[in-house]
């Protein structure tokens, strides 16, 4: 699939004619903009016709599944891995700042600067919905995106409070109901059996609700009676005995967690429609469609099984910008225990304070051979070629792989030889959003 703009950079429909292509890449009547997804720009006007495509966001903590459909086929498919690690850095960020400051011998009260806006998110929070507004504007740039639908929660509160709410979701028949007060129950309950007892050792557990006060006694089925139990414990004969009596204490039910304060906050930024992960889930089961991120997307944004797939690209987001100057890398070792190499943190005395007795076991009786020595590394300059860059050299393209002699060479990936820094020249960046495929 070859993605095209036209003359002014506003997307078309993408095309399969590979020849025509070709023709327009030699004719001089169109230019590679992309390389991964293939992009080309039309440098003579055409028309500006294009088909209806809906844009399906299956969103995540630490995935993002897009699928773009049309009435027939499937154009685009991939998933996002998303940067991890955010809180850690921002509280490294912080203590840099602490100490900088406090080298400050008469620093100005600056009490004014700690009011938050109304709508204040978590640097960590906000990363994310930044890094998702970022991607699907992405491919709205070279897909003329008429319809976009997100997936706000894997389950709808709203109806589980109010059973008798309205709407064209909740007017489909029971069985859409049942997936979306399983589906919450599950999620509460980690998808595991809550018998602290349970005996169950098989891998794939059957797991079904349980109600705790019987429904011949009168019990509800409120979530705050409905519990996870596998289907080795949920017996008759079990019915008859512990679970006759069993209160367990079950949790709340928490109309905002993290991810879908994050995905509300993407609907209302995008202003776009949205759906929930029971409909989706009893829709794929449907179609007889695997659990990926992926194909939850595909089937958000309206796919069936009669749609012709397209392929899925792995995609990874990637740190733009290291600012530790300072690095320490740890000697190794071999441990005596399982005979492999093991850092010198690993091995320590188990000491972790001086004022309280807390210390663990002493695990430098482990150290055998020493492997490699520990080592600190200042950077002094930020080189011009980072890991995952795609230079051209002498013919070839290639991806960095890592820098030699304070920036002077280059290691490629591929490539025996290291390359010289003066002959490369830079393709694309290795920072971002970067295709694996």
């Amino acid at each position: 699939m070859v993605f095209v703009l036209n003359q002014e950079g506003k997307p078309l429909m993408p095309t399969k004619r590979h020849r025509k292509v070709r023709l327009w890449l030699k004719n001089g009547q169109a230019k590679v903009v992309k390389r991964k997804p293939f992009t080309i720009q039309l440098l003579f006007k055409t028309e500006d016709y294009v088909q209806p495509i809906s844009l399906g966001v299956d969103s995540g903590f630490y995935h993002i599944g897009i699928s773009a459909v049309t009435e027939k086929e499937e154009v685009f498919s991939s998933e996002v891995s998303l940067l991890k690690g955010m809180v850690e850095r921002n509280e490294e960020r912080a203590s840099y700042r602490r100490t900088r400051r406090a080298r400050l011998r008469y620093r100005k009260p600056r009490f004014d600067n700690r009011k938050k806006d109304k709508g204040w998110l978590a640097p960590s929070i906000q990363h994310k919905l930044d890094s998702h507004l970022r991607y699907i504007e992405w491919v709205k740039s070279i897909l003329p995106i008429s319809n976009t639908i997100i997936e706000v929660a894997n389950f709808d509160t709203q109806k589980i409070l109010n059973p008798d709410i309205q709407g064209l979701e909740y007017q489909e028949g029971v069985q859409k109901e049942f997936y979306n007060l399983r589906e919450y129950i599950l999620h509460r309950d980690h998808h595991t059996c809550q018998n602290p007892n349970c005996k169950n050792k098989s891998k794939e557990k059957v797991l079904v609700l349980h109600h705790i006060i019987f429904r011949s006694n009168g019990g509800s089925d409120s979530p705050n009676n409905l519990i996870t139990l596998c289907d080795k414990c949920h017996t008759p004969r079990n019915h008859k005995g512990f679970l006759r009596d069993w209160r367990p204490k079950v949790k709340r039910l928490r109309s905002a967690t993290f991810m879908s304060m994050v995905r509300w906050k993407l609907v209302n930024a995008l202003e776009c429609n949205h759906t929930y992960g029971y409909l989706t889930k009893s829709k794929r089961i449907e179609f007889e469609i695997e659990k990926t991120h992926a194909n939850d997307a595909f089937v958000i944004a309206g796919g069936t099984s009669k749609h012709v797939r397209a392929q899925v690209h792995q995609v990874e987001q990637v740190r733009r910008n290291n600012r530790s100057l300072d690095k320490f890398y740890d000697a190794k070792y071999i441990d005596a225990r399982t005979g492999e190499k093991a850092a010198g943190q690993d091995l320590f005395n188990g000491r972790t304070k001086r004022n309280k007795n807390t210390n663990g076991e002493n695990l430098r009786k482990y150290r055998q051979e020493k492997v490699s020595k520990g080592r600190r590394a200042i950077r002094t300059m930020r080189y011009p070629f980072q890991p995952r860059d795609l230079v051209r050299s002498e013919g070839y393209t290639a991806f960095v792989v890592g820098t030699q002699n304070k920036g002077a060479y280059v290691k490629l990936k591929d490539r025996k030889k290291v390359a010289k820094t003066a002959t490369l020249t830079l393709i694309k960046s290795g920072k971002g959003f970067c295709f694996l495929d």
